[in-house]
């Protein structure tokens, strides 16, 4: 497993996957091509169905301006190693092809090339899975977060505490926004009106709207095309900040604690990554808000006081309950399932943090058999449910749209 650097990515939304990974991949080709006379980019998959929703369009031809740059949608046409596949191709004058490369987006903006090798530094963690982790944890009487520091470095802190920084200014910023999200749903921002309602309402139902509120905010950000923090991806990314923003309001906690929570929860993101997916277009949304969840039911039954076995319980159920949800976004927009999806798994997560935190730790199903089961859920899950905009809800309101269909019980 890699850095938790390269989990926590600090970046532009809406889409880990289909903005920021092929800017990055854009301006690596740029860099090693910088005398083209003109691009063309040839979009497949997934990345090509619901690309124009989730701008992918402007995230591979902005890092060429003012060179003009070609784009060829194929939503059809897949490449062999991930759905999210992509080539570039630099032109002379005359349309030749002076060279080309083909890149895949495989989700939290991290590529591969063409034959398989992933993009950034060195592996930093040498665990299989979370076992190895909780034996080790045990043995030496470690908490994850101390695992984390002793592969990282002290370095890792200052990263962390960059990461959480980020993270409140985008609740802040998403607390104070209202109007409506860019794209042709009119989806309105909630997080300010859910905010102020909460400041109303006492015991759990203020909390949980304080919880909304935050998650809202950031998950409505990241749709408007702003800063955001993959965790683990865009499109999930307003599961973690929220839980830890709320738990340190409610218990008064450090920075220092909150980093600490931030170091665990990526464990936990990594692991996944490492063992299944957190790519939608690759098994749906569970890899998506579901490794969401399990990241902060796990950092938030640390920062409870709970032991590393109830962390593992924790994350377990905020895996094993997402497990089978699909990726269908309306229009192909990060934002109708996606955002009310982040509020929901954000109150998911503290439930699984209270319910882990109520047992000794001790369960049957293991998180690294949620996680093996989440991989081959999504691997059977049909591709039209994974992040093409061809099923489920997408499919719904497109026919409702046209007037094709008369669905009784949709809502919004």
């Amino acid at each position: 497993m890699k850095s938790l650097q390269e989990l926590y990515r600090i970046g532009l939304g809406p889409s880990s996957s289909h903005t920021m990974g092929p800017r990055f991949a854009a301006i690596a080709f740029k860099t090693a091509n910088p005398l083209a006379a003109r691009l063309r980019v040839t979009l497949y998959g997934a990345l090509a169905a619901t690309g124009r929703g989730h701008l992918t369009d402007l995230a591979v031809s902005v890092p060429f301006f003012p060179t003009p740059v070609d784009i060829v949608w194929l939503p059809d046409r897949s490449l062999p190693l991930h759905p999210n596949g992509m080539q570039f191709e630099a032109l002379d004058a005359m349309g030749s092809v002076l060279t080309r490369r083909v890149v895949y987006s495989v989700g939290g903006g991290a590529l591969l090339d063409e034959n398989g090798q992933p993009d950034g530094g060195d592996e930093v963690y040498p665990y299989a899975g979370m076992l190895e982790v909780l034996e080790q944890a045990e043995r030496e009487g470690m908490g994850i977060w101390e695992i984390v520091e002793r592969h990282e470095g002290p370095a890792i802190w200052h990263y962390l505490c960059r990461v959480w920084k980020s993270m409140q200014k985008t609740i802040a910023t998403g607390l104070n926004a209202e109007g409506r999200l860019p794209g042709t749903l009119n989806v309105s921002r909630k997080a300010s009106a859910y905010h102020a309602r909460a400041q109303s309402l006492a015991g759990y139902f203020g909390q949980t709207a304080l919880q909304f509120a935050y998650a809202l905010a950031v998950s409505e950000e990241n749709a408007a095309g702003g800063e955001v923090v993959t965790a683990p991806t865009c499109g999930a990314c307003g599961v973690l900040p929220a839980v830890l923003f709320f738990l340190q309001g409610h218990a008064r906690l450090s920075d220092e604690k909150i980093c600490r929570a931030l170091a665990t929860a990526g464990m936990i993101g990594n692991i996944v990554k490492r063992n299944a997916s957190i790519s939608g277009a690759e098994v749906g949304c569970q890899g998506e808000v579901g490794t969401a969840c399990a990241m902060a039911a796990g950092a938030a039954t640390q920062l409870l006081g709970g032991s590393v076995r109830q962390i593992e319980y924790a994350a377990e159920m905020g895996l094993e309950h997402h497990l089978g949800l699909t990726c269908d976004p309306i229009g192909g927009y990060v934002q109708i399932p996606c955002i009310e999806r982040n509020a929901v798994a954000a109150v998911r997560a503290v439930d699984c943090a209270a319910y882990a935190l109520l047992s000794d730790g001790h369960h049957i199903v293991s998180f690294d058999e949620v996680v093996r089961t989440m991989w081959e859920t999504g691997c059977d899950m049909k591709v039209s449910y994974r992040e093409t905009a061809r099923g489920g809800l997408a499919k719904i309101h497109a026919l409702r749209k046209k007037g094709a269909s008369s669905v009784s019980g949709m809502g919004s």
